[in-house]
């Protein structure tokens, strides 16, 4: 069935979060590269991101400290981004789908506020929505139906795109979605190499293969 509808995820899909855990790294007083391996440790052994966290700071709370770094830096970007983390291929692929007749939506696990930072970016995307906005979060597959239903077109119609197996293509396809895997990121490589990923419709190395993938569908 044709593809009519492209749902995207954020973080390493559109945003590159490096720059965001080089923050984190300096904020919890680790040399980036430290840091950068603990995180590859924990994502390896299939451990919890925010264990890497712990490993730096035993007993690290997220909320306690996000808080914390707000009160002291109110005008820093801190743990968000802005359009300088956007993936060079976001846009020329997002605006190559919008050409193609397609549906373009961006949604994935994020709070509010980034909901309000996507949307400042003018990306070439019909909607932006946030896990936070819709009260339920990937890989619940309760977000799946909201995609379904923000697109308005069936679940063999719409593919999801995203950088991980859990949150992104496994729950995608039990949607009854399509769903492409993205080779970036920490997980999006790691992710790749495992057997899982043959559920993928696709895995692509970028954004800017897709469109051209997306077109193939159709012939």
């Amino acid at each position: 069935m044709k593809i009519r509808s492209v749902v995207l995820d954020v973080g390493e899909t559109l945003i590159d979060e490096t720059r965001i855990f080089e923050r984190w790294a300096d904020r919890l007083g680790v040399p980036r590269l430290a840091f950068f391996g603990l995180l590859g440790a924990v994502l390896a052994e299939g451990r919890p991101l925010i264990e890497a966290f712990r490993l730096v700071k035993p007993g690290f709370e997220l909320g306690a400290e996000s808080a914390a770094w707000l009160a002291e830096e109110p005008e820093s970007l801190r743990e968000n981004f802005d359009s300088d983390d956007l993936y060079p291929d976001v846009r020329p692929a997002l605006a190559d789908l919008r050409a193609m007749g397609l549906s373009v939506v961006v949604a994935g696990n994020q709070p509010t506020a980034a909901g309000a930072i996507l949307a400042a970016m003018d990306l070439p995307a019909d909607q932006i929505h946030v896990s936070d906005d819709w009260g339920v979060a990937k890989p619940d597959p309760a977000f799946f139906t909201r995609v379904v239903s923000a697109t308005g077109h069936t679940p063999a119609e719409i593919l999801y795109v995203g950088d991980r197996l859990d949150n992104d293509v496994l729950p995608a396809r039990r949607a009854g979605l399509r769903a492409a895997l993205l080779r970036r990121g920490m997980l999006g490589y790691l992710h790749a190499g495992r057997t899982e990923a043959a559920q993928a419709d696709t895995v692509l190395d970028g954004l800017a293969e897709l469109p051209r993938w997306v077109a193939d569908q159709a012939d």
